[in-house]
């Protein structure tokens, strides 16, 4: 049994301390699911955390099965929360290089040895060690990618991975965070039946942290609604969610539009990726579609489907192995090209040519592993990108890079590099030997008093305070966050926006807030807006269009209710028998 007795947690911030946990008492009883729920910034996050014993408290008490562990239990009580539980954190895959199977080997390695070290495949150990990783795989439905190297794995294959590794932990209570975060409906459905299953066969304490309503009314024994710290309601699922969902904002609209003008276009392209131990693992063949001028348009489909790998391909992230993918670029400023600025171009977003650079200049993108620099106020970050995202910019770049001898093409793989994650990021630097200041080097200062006037019109679509530009990233909310980084994407004025499952972890009532400020931003700016989600609720609700993919290939294309009740139908999707309508209904 798990006992949690007024439990309390504050955290130092630029303002004083701030009460993350406030008297938080609770029971979970053996071979029971307790969803836990609430906004982001609620403290569910914290709470598991805790229970793991990477995180202290300051007071209460927390009992395993007789066994208390106070604040100044020090790394005894330490080691008996880690001992206990296995924990699966959001956005947080912990994997080891290599094959998937190796990940699975290593964790059941260390109940041999104490450490997660790879036994030689002649040692007497590893036959059995590999059929108990291969039957773990199979429970999350990962056995057909065993050898598959874990780079190579789906955001939503990961986490299957992840889960496959908590099993190997073999623990008293299983922790959850958000754990079909970036799953496909098909991918969530077998996830979510795992847990239950492992409720059944394990027989311990599963306490799961979603933001999904849905997930919590599929498998929840009860449900714990954290509100600033206290539990303000606990009890069936259905009951606490509708509570939840009382604090929702109405939907807004989505602007009609009347004409398609093709601004995307995608030719012949495909894209084959394969690994030397297992062959072919992705392929995408003949792919064509255009994309609409002023339109939201999602491509939805299974997890590891290639749905990242077309975004990635739109974004001239990656080339294509044949075909193209055209963009028309419209000068914001005049071209001195002697072409009149308003009249544009289709540019080749996937191979390298003099005028990439400047198509890159309208295009902002945010993927799935986003994050703000949480040294910098989000008025330096925004002034930054103002310093970048410009013609202008683009030409003093030009020219100092000219100076320095630094060859065009590496100046567009420069120009990139903002919005790769940060592991590529360094990744590219260091092949590169850049040095750390070659923004500055390159790129014109902007002026930090002119970041007002471009922030304003953005933060009020967004419903933001201009008080937070002056804020780092962890002294603002969880969705003022993510709004700050759409207003960040947003306030060079560009023409596209990507979005590759940027708020798969959200909650409900904040995602309606940031689905209306889209919504918005689409209505006044008119700015094609292009998305990857796995989020049925959220594709209805923000789509003029949607495009399965399945397996590399366009499986359906029109209207998103009728899109995703074909992929929810193939998927089995039980679970979303609970989707937020009905559950908002009175």
């Amino acid at each position: 049994m798990l006992k949690v007795s007024h439990l309390v947690k504050e955290y130092p911030t630029a303002h004083g301390q701030k009460r993350v946990l406030d008297d938080l008492s609770f029971e979970v009883s053996k071979a029971e699911i307790v969803g836990i729920t609430g906004k982001s910034g609620a403290g569910k996050t914290t709470l598991l955390k805790i229970l793991r014993g990477v995180e202290s408290f300051d007071s209460g008490e927390i009992e395993i099965d007789g066994i208390k562990i106070l604040p100044d239990s020090g790394k005894e009580g330490e080691k008996i929360l880690r001992q206990s539980t296995a924990i699966h954190l959001q956005r947080n895959f912990g994997l080891w290089s290599g094959p998937a199977i190796e990940n699975i080997i290593r964790r059941l390695n260390f109940h041999l040895v104490g450490t997660e070290a790879l036994p030689l495949s002649d040692h007497h150990t590893y036959q059995d060690l590999y059929d108990e990783a291969h039957s773990i795989l199979k429970m999350v439905g990962l056995d057909n990618k065993a050898l598959h190297s874990t780079d190579q794995l789906s955001g939503g294959e990961k986490q299957r991975l992840v889960l496959a590794r908590q099993i190997a932990a073999r623990p008293k209570f299983l922790l959850l965070d958000e754990p079909v975060t970036m799953t496909g409906p098909d991918t969530k459905q077998e996830i979510l039946d795992v847990i239950l299953e492992l409720k059944e066969k394990l027989q311990i304490p599963i306490l799961v942290v979603s933001h999904l309503p849905e997930v919590h009314a599929y498998i929840a024994d009860r449900v714990l609604f954290l509100e600033n710290g206290k539990i303000a309601m606990e009890g069936e699922p259905v009951s606490v969610l509708k509570s939840f969902l009382k604090e929702m904002k109405p939907k807004e609209s989505l602007q009609e539009v009347s004409e398609f003008k093709p601004c995307v276009r995608a030719k012949d392209v495909s894209k084959r990726y394969s690994l030397i131990r297992v062959g072919e693992v992705l392929n995408i063949q003949d792919l064509n579609f255009d994309i609409y001028e002023k339109q939201i348009t999602t491509f939805v489909g299974s997890s590891g489907a290639g749905k990242t790998t077309v975004m990635k391909l739109l974004e001239g992230m990656v080339p294509p192995t044949s075909g193209a993918i055209e963009i028309l670029y419209r000068a914001h400023e005049n071209s001195g090209d002697g072409q009149p600025a308003d009249e544009g171009k289709w540019i080749d977003i996937g191979a390298y040519n003099e005028n990439r650079i400047y198509l890159r200049s309208v295009i902002s993108i945010m993927n799935q592993e986003f994050s703000m620099s949480v040294n910098s106020t989000v008025r330096d970050q925004i002034r930054f990108r103002l310093s970048m995202k410009t013609r202008y910019a683009v030409d003093v770049a030009k020219e100092r890079a000219a100076e320095f001898g630094i060859p065009s093409q590496v100046l567009d793989i420069i120009y990139r590099l903002p919005d790769m994650t940060t592991e590529e990021k360094d990744t590219v630097m260091s092949e590169l030997g850049l040095p750390e200041d070659i923004f500055s080097r390159l790129f014109p200062v902007f002026p930090s008093s002119d970041v007002d006037k471009y922030a304003e019109p953005i933060f009020k679509a967004l419903d933001l305070p201009l008080e937070i530009l002056d804020q780092k990233p962890d002294q603002i909310s969880g969705g003022e966050h993510v709004r700050a980084f759409i207003a960040l994407s947003l306030v060079t004025s560009p023409d596209y926006l990507f979005l590759d499952e940027p708020f798969g972890d959200l909650d409900p009532v904040t995602l309606r807030d940031v689905t209306n400020a889209l919504k918005r931003i689409n209505k006044e700016f008119g700015t094609t807006i292009v998305m990857v989600s796995h989020h049925m609720d959220f594709v209805k609700e923000a789509s003029h269009r949607a495009i399965w993919i399945d397996n590399g290939a366009i499986a359906m294309d029109g209207n998103p209710d009728e899109v995703c009740a074909a992929l929810v139908q193939k998927s089995n999707a039980k679970y979303l028998d609970f989707d937020i309508d009905k559950l908002t209904q009175e």
